[in-house]
């Protein structure tokens, strides 16, 4: 399918029970919430794209749907813990050829990276399934691009069982290089800051350094980059001071021993503080 007529459906995958930070996504940032801006930001990608966000039907998740409406992006509503299950079923809803997994926590996610891993795809049409930028991961943590097929995740949907691969959605495509044909897009500098960069949110310091970073770039340039948070950095160290603590802290610290394709050179742990 040509790239012109390939349905691209971005999956924005948002709660409000964020165990560490409840209601994050939904935190003010310059006057609108930190979904608001994410989504303002994926808009930017130069690939045509749908952008749904997906919720649970958890009452709580009312006010999800509710910003999505201020937003003006659609919203699927389906189960709490089983994000594969809600990125199968948007994707399918919605028509998708390819659905692109973007969690909500990564407000300050590049356009142009998303545009990167997605020229890559086409590039190579019809040689991969899944496409990311992060396995393994180079770029500054929160710039988090996976593109797959629409049979691929169908695949998937049907044949993932463990808590790990229904809460994460795509481990078993990691899991099965057997199963699926997969790329890995890294960062064009040749540096790796996966582990030492955190643009994404899980705790009150990533807002406050999020937040930060908006106050700083955003009303000088609205479409601003990795290259210039990467910049402003530079100029003013303390900022990324403000949640160093947490670089390199993900979620797979607590699989090592469940994901074969993972290691504990991917993460860190919090008692390394």
């Amino acid at each position: 399918m040509a790239q012109g007529l390939t349905k691209i459906v971005i999956v924005v995958q948002a709660r409000m029970s964020s165990s560490r930070l409840p209601g994050k996504v939904l935190l003010p940032i310059l006057g609108k919430s930190l979904l608001y801006r994410m989504v303002e930001r994926l808009l930017m990608v130069k690939h045509q794209v749908q952008v749904v966000i997906a919720t649970s039907t958890d009452a709580k998740d009312d006010l999800i749907e509710a910003e999505a409406g201020i937003i003006g992006v659609p919203c699927y509503r389906g189960s709490l813990d089983n994000c594969l299950d809600r990125h199968y079923q948007a994707g399918k809803q919605y028509h998708a050829d390819l659905v692109i997994k973007i969690p909500s926590d990564c407000p300050l996610i590049d356009p142009q990276i998303i545009d990167e891993v997605l020229d890559f795809y086409f590039n190579h049409q019809g040689e991969y399934d899944f496409v990311s930028n992060l396995h393994p991961a180079t770029f500054p943590d929160g710039n988090d691009v996976e593109i797959m097929t629409m049979p691929c995740l169908e695949k998937t949907w049907h044949e993932a069982s463990r808590p790990l691969e229904l809460e994460h959605t795509t481990p078993y495509i990691w899991e099965h290089p057997d199963k699926f044909r997969i790329a890995n897009v890294t960062w064009s500098t040749g540096l790796d800051y996966s582990m030492s960069h955190r643009f994404t949110i899980d705790y009150q310091s990533d807002y406050d350094f999020i937040n930060r970073v908006y106050q700083e770039l955003y009303p000088a340039k609205v479409n601003f980059s990795c290259a210039d948070i990467l910049a402003l950095l530079n100029e003013k160290p303390g900022i990324y001071q403000i949640n160093a603590d947490y670089a390199g802290v993900n979620w797979y610290r607590n699989h090592l021993d469940e994901l074969k394709t993972v290691s504990a050179q991917n993460t860190r742990s919090l008692t390394n503080q």
